[in-house]
């Protein structure tokens, strides 16, 4: 059998669907569907979807406990990644972890793993990472 990855779905408050919407059209996804009225968003990198959903309860995901921990968003260029962090200080988005920054221990080598990390208005952790060869 052969599989590959199709869709995560995050429960959201469903007043916070824009955040979702313009940050991933910042990041070149495409909305697939949007429904104002019930407050979801489902958007698209051509492999594979995320959908938010309105309707989430009151309980609050821990990061470090069961479930998902982070969900990571690659970018092409190092420099992607420091285009988000810009779009994102603009929006009063709190960086975390002392990001951006390098970590060297998941780089390799010869390699580059560099990222940011934040919080959306619903506290699912996200990731904007570069991995990759070092440039120049």
């Amino acid at each position: 059998m052969k599989s590959s990855f199709n869709h995560v779905q995050f429960n959201i408050d469903p007043a916070n669907v824009g955040f979702y919407r313009d940050l991933f059209g910042f990041l070149g996804w495409t909305t697939i569907w949007e429904d104002t009225t019930e407050g979801y968003i489902g958007v698209g990198d051509g492999h594979g979807s995320l959908w938010f959903m309105g309707g989430a309860n009151d309980s609050v995901n821990d990061h470090d406990g069961p479930g998902l921990n982070h969900l990571g968003i690659g970018t092409e260029t190092q420099e992607q990644v420091d285009e988000t962090v810009a779009y994102l200080r603009a929006r009063n988005v709190e960086l975390l972890y002392g990001t951006p920054c390098h970590r060297p221990e998941y780089a390799g080598e010869d390699g580059v793993y560099y990222s940011a990390m934040f919080e959306s208005p619903d506290k699912i952790l996200l990731e904007v990472v570069y991995t990759g060869s070092k440039e120049g």
